[in-house]
């Protein structure tokens, strides 16, 4: 693995932040200023804790802490995912709480994964 963007989850939730970054662009206001902004800001927390995870892999308890902080992040966006679908339905918001727990179980995994069979 010569770089995060060679992790899979990073990948993913990259990918995932720019999707939500667009979809809270179309929501009506007032929410697209207030939970669109705070899903758009975990939603990229997700990534980044990622890579601050990934640049201290040397230490793996370091490592395992940012994993679990972006898996924080995950659970902090896929509650809001969850609010957007309810109060707007027609958008599509299931479909992005569906991929949000996806990705999580990806976290987990890479979690448990680093928690037993990482080598520093």
């Amino acid at each position: 693995m010569k770089s995060y963007k060679d992790l899979e989850i990073y990948v993913r939730a990259f990918d995932l932040a720019v999707k939500i970054y667009f979809m809270t662009l179309k929501l009506p206001n007032p929410d697209k200023f207030e939970t669109g902004s705070q899903i758009r800001r975990s939603s990229q927390t997700i990534k980044d804790t990622i890579i601050e995870g990934y640049g201290r892999r040397r230490y793996k308890a370091d490592f395992i802490k940012f994993l679990v902080y972006s898996h924080s992040s995950l659970l902090e966006s896929t509650s809001q995912s969850e609010f957007l679908d309810k109060i707007h339905p027609e958008t599509g918001w299931n479909t992005i709480t569906e991929e949000l727990n996806a990705l999580g179980i990806k976290i987990a995994n890479f979690i448990k994964y680093v928690e037993s069979e990482w080598k520093t």
